[in-house]
């Protein structure tokens, strides 16, 4: 066994991460772009989109506000900003941008003068904002500060007195953290604020959520979701279709079934509600249907019944006869439309991630992901044909050599079928033996694509072959595959992942001595697991994990999780505790590392102290990184992402050809 030493990570290239200068190098992340949102203009001549970048000085994530004509040509800066849309007219562009008194607000530019008018003022951030049919009011949602309900009233403090602080008080199951501390969460509400600024009106009350507002196309009301947060009982989450008169207020409940309603998008005549949604039950994983109902709630009625496909994105299409959507299907999504009769169809296809469609008319936008192509804006015909519109990391990847991405099936132990993929370093030898990394999706319903993804070729252009894959419990393979975890998390998922590794080593191009493992939050928890169960890995990095369910389910911001078991753990511990990879912690002789943010609220940081602490005691090698002002993830800042890119390949480094320890 390696002696310990302390891990010391370096944020440039020197020789112990040499690469070859035509492959890509970790400080060209810092040079990386996304496109995202992207808006047709009302008569499809033009393309406003948002373009994030990396301030190197700040090390934050900056986005700006892009402009571009329909067929890509003169792209060109507009102002800082995102989340773009069009006014009705086409003459002006809402958005949300810093401004007073802290925060994103809401903002309006005309945009032949480029003059742009702070709309909100609020302490709260407010999201999913959209125009009114004639232009002239803003609709949004915002968080409105629930009234603390426990006061107590203390003696008059002495004059100059500095006391401490008032408590926090939390009476709702789910309460907020923050760089402030802990708070209520409060409610989501509804506003309507003129298009010209002036004080936005609350147009819903209540204690519940509100979701995303609609406008009707008359301009009276708003359609929205209302999520019940406190239902008596977690295992049951609640939400209906509403509709709200902007005038008086008035609230009418349009669906009353037994499950999560959501979504609502109004036909372009105002005589139909499309909505998402599913019956109520105990699984784990769902797959909302289509539904469309009359403006009054009547008729409802679900569309696609044989569609077993999660959708995403409904919009309608012009002529108000069908619904376009997009949805996962097989490490892949593409566009897709349903007829008001129920009839499906392909807009496109192919192996690709294809998200944030846009259509307007004749016109349709989205942005695209391939195995090489890391996503930009494309533009796609009535016929399907995808066109690129945007190439905005052509001159970083220019000269660079990347990976090949194979994808592979394989049959699981018990002959489930597993979809996976393999990242070749850019210089590949199949008479070489090479290191190979395994990595982990988190969710556990989370999904792995086919699409460019930085990280892994990067690894691979470090010489790794990197295997990644969606084992059972994934989405984009149906309600079945999706929920063959219920219960059952971590398990058969496990022999999956196994299946995949071997298949890979199969091809003869692995060297056996050098496999590595790693994966964050569910990813992290099946990392952990796979340690306590195996010794074939010769390191392992789990990051943001959960070690005991038991303690879990008590320290979350997410309540839902008690849903993953029969019963709550006072009732019966077996199944919280069997799950658990804390359990199997006296199995480990792998080398294992744990990253987390110390503000981590899904996967907090007791967790990984836990498991931490057991392997200290038990005298396997571990470390344990704890980055500071980072959430879920520990990575929102660009350096600590590169950190932790960097501390996954020096611990994997360090134990090269040691599997078992």
């Amino acid at each position: 066994m390696r002696s310990r030493v302390t891990l010391a990570v370096t944020l440039v290239c020197c020789a112990a991460f040499a690469q070859d200068k035509r492959t890509l190098e970790l400080p060209l992340l810092m040079d990386w772009e996304t496109v995202s949102s992207p808006r047709l203009s009302p008569d499809g001549t033009r393309i406003v989109f948002t373009r994030t970048w990396v301030d190197k000085m700040d090390d934050r994530k900056r986005s700006d506000l892009w402009i571009m004509e329909g067929d890509g040509a003169r792209p060109r800066h507009l102002v800082r900003g995102s989340n773009p849309r069009w006014s009705p007219d086409g003459e002006r562009i809402l958005y949300t941008a810093e401004g007073e008194p802290s925060g994103s607000q809401l903002w309006v530019m005309w945009v032949a003068t480029r003059e742009a008018t702070q709309i909100t003022r609020l302490e709260r951030t407010p999201s999913a904002a959209r125009w009114a049919p004639d232009g002239k009011r803003i609709a949004f949602s915002a968080i409105v500060p629930e009234k603390q309900g426990l006061t107590v009233k203390l003696p008059p403090r002495p004059k100059g007195a500095k006391w401490a602080p008032e408590p926090k008080v939390i009476t709702r199951l789910r309460y907020r953290r923050d760089k402030r501390g802990y708070r209520p969460l409060g409610w989501r509400h509804l506003f309507v604020v003129d298009a010209d600024g002036g004080t936005p009106r609350q147009v819903t009350k209540g204690d519940f959520d509100h979701g995303s507002p609609r406008w009707m196309p008359d301009g009276r009301s708003l359609v929205f979701s209302g999520l019940l947060q406190e239902d008596a009982d977690w295992q049951v989450r609640e939400s209906e279709i509403y509709r709200v008169e902007i005038a008086g207020g008035e609230v009418t409940r349009l669906t009353r079934r037994s499950g999560p309603d959501g979504g609502p998008v109004p036909s372009p005549d105002g005589e139909r509600i499309a909505f998402t949604g599913y019956d109520m039950n105990r699984d784990t994983y769902n797959v909302p249907r289509i539904h469309v109902m009359n403006a009054d709630g009547s008729g409802v009625r679900v569309l696609a019944e044989d569609l077993d496909r999660q959708p995403a994105e409904l919009q309608w299409a012009r002529d108000g006869r069908s619904i376009l959507f997009t949805a996962r299907d097989r490490g892949s999504s593409n566009l897709h439309s349903v007829s008001l009769d129920g009839a499906t169809r392909h807009l496109t296809t192919g192996q690709h991630m294809l998200r944030s469609v846009h259509c307007v008319g004749a016109g349709t936008v989205g942005v695209l992901r391939s195995a090489h192509e890391p996503g930009d804006i494309v533009s796609i015909d009535d016929k399907g044909v995808i066109s690129p519109l945007s190439r905005v990391n052509a001159d970083v990847l220019e000269g660079r050599q990347l990976g090949a991405v194979e994808e592979f099936w394989v049959k699981s132990r018990d002959g489930l079928r597993v979809q996976g993929w393999i990242v070749k370093p850019p210089a590949f030898d199949p008479e070489k033996k090479h290191p190979m990394i395994l990595q982990i999706h988190g969710g556990p319903h989370g999904m792995y694509d086919c699409g460019f993804d930085f990280e892994r070729q990067n690894h691979a252009a470090n010489g790794y072959v990197v295997v990644y894959t969606n084992p059972r419990g994934s989405a984009g393979y149906g309600k079945a595959f999706g929920n063959a975890i219920n219960n059952a998390y971590p398990g058969k998922d496990y022999d999956d992942l196994m299946a995949c590794v071997d298949h890979v080593i199969a091809q003869g191009y692995i060297d056996e001595s050098d496999l590595n493992v790693f994966g964050g939050s569910g990813g992290g928890v099946l990392t952990a697991w796979i340690v306590g169960h195996t010794d074939r890995f010769s390191a392992a990095v789990s990051m943001y994990p959960v070690i005991d369910w038991i303690s879990f389910v008590g320290t979350t911001d997410g309540p839902y999780w008690y849903t993953n078991f029969r019963k709550y753990p006072w009732e019966d511990i077996t199944e919280h505790w069997d799950r658990s990879p804390l359990k199997h912690v006296g199995k480990v002789k792998t080398p294992t590392m744990l990253i987390t943010g110390e503000l981590d609220l899904r996967t907090p940081m007791a967790q990984t102290e836990e498991f931490y602490q057991a392997l200290k005691v038990r005298k396997v090698e571990t470390a344990m990184v704890r980055v500071p002002g980072e959430y879920h993830g520990a990575a929102s800042r660009p350096s600590n992402r590169m950190r932790r890119i960097l501390y996954v390949r020096e611990w994997f480094g360090r134990y090269k050809g040691e599997p078992g320890n």
